[in-house]
């Protein structure tokens, strides 16, 4: 049915008269009259009782106008919907963050819901890999992981920050006092790290590996602040992100920077390839770009 013809019927219904509907529409008295016989073909039956000037509703008519204007109302609440969507007044996000990565995002969630205080803005937090799964199966729109992911997964990626790894140790540490440390360096050393479903842990394992040795693994721990604890307590070398460092008491330990180590903790956005994002997901991005800033050389974004 004709939305268009419809609004015709209700101003016609409403005025009592083809003339007066034609006036407050804006449109020739005989675009009136042909659209509403248009609809009155399409509904089988006679709608208008034509009396002269003076047009009423038939009784098939007047359910007609009734539920005409439940039609049109529900358009006209439809068409500003799509608007505050737009206009980033309304609508809702969710977004995947791991853990790890949940302290880089404080300021940026404050400036969105700032800038954008009718979007609902939901934070999933999961592992890196739960994330990138989450979003190459379309439950999240778009997330926040740690680079690289596997090329062949149809995730487009954008870093956002890239941060050298420091080591933590006891006050006696054979390495106390060095402010940067090779990563052979460790080569002896009993190492405390995340678990495995952390990213940063693959990452370590295979630049250890690429050095020409296999870590000793102490303990390993989803928790950063644990595996502090356990180093200081000289049960092994912790391993940290730069972020980590400023937000974890390590007065009194041992701390230096695994320089030319050919490991860096880089952290970036995730979202499927060729797949639209909604106008709230972009502004995520953008609030993102501003906050956090993006890495030399880092791709530009596609806005599919």
């Amino acid at each position: 049915m004709d939305v268009r013809a419809l609004r015709y019927f209700v101003e016609t219904v409403r005025h009592a008269s083809f003339t007066q509907a034609a006036k407050a529409l804006f449109v020739t008295q005989s675009t009136v009259s042909k659209m509403i016989r248009q609809l009155e073909d399409e509904a089988g039956t006679p709608l208008l009782i034509r009396d002269g000037h003076t047009a009423r509703p038939t009784d098939t008519g007047r359910v007609m106008y009734q539920r005409g204007l439940q039609v049109l109302e529900t358009m006209r609440q439809l068409a500003d919907e799509l608007r505050q969507t737009t206009d980033l007044r309304r609508g809702a996000l969710e977004v995947g963050i791991p853990p790890m990565i949940n302290l880089l995002f404080t300021p940026v969630v404050k400036r969105f819901r700032e800038r954008h205080p009718g979007i609902h803005l939901t934070l999933r937090e999961g592992t890196g890999q739960a994330v990138e799964g989450l979003v190459a199966s379309g439950e999240l729109e778009v997330g926040a992981t740690i680079l690289p992911i596997a090329p062949d997964g149809g995730l487009a990626a954008q870093p956002f920050g890239r941060y050298p790894i420091w080591a933590i140790g006891p006050p006696d540490a054979p390495w106390a006092g060095k402010t940067s440390l090779p990563l052979g360096a460790l080569r002896e050393a009993r190492l405390l790290i995340p678990t495995d479903d952390f990213a940063i842990t693959r990452r370590l394992r295979q630049a250890c590996a690429e050095a020409g040795f296999q870590p000793g693994i102490a303990a390993q721990s989803a928790h950063w602040d644990f595996l502090v604890a356990m180093a200081s307590t000289g049960l092994g070398v912790a391993l940290l992100p730069e972020p980590l460092m400023q937000r974890i008491k390590t007065r009194g330990l041992s701390t230096a920077k695994l320089a030319k180590s050919g490991i860096q903790w880089e952290v970036g956005h995730i979202w499927q390839q060729s797949v639209y994002l909604s106008h709230a997901a972009r502004a995520w991005l953008e609030v993102c770009d501003e906050v956090l800033g993006k890495p030399k050389n880092a791709p530009a974004r596609r806005a599919s």
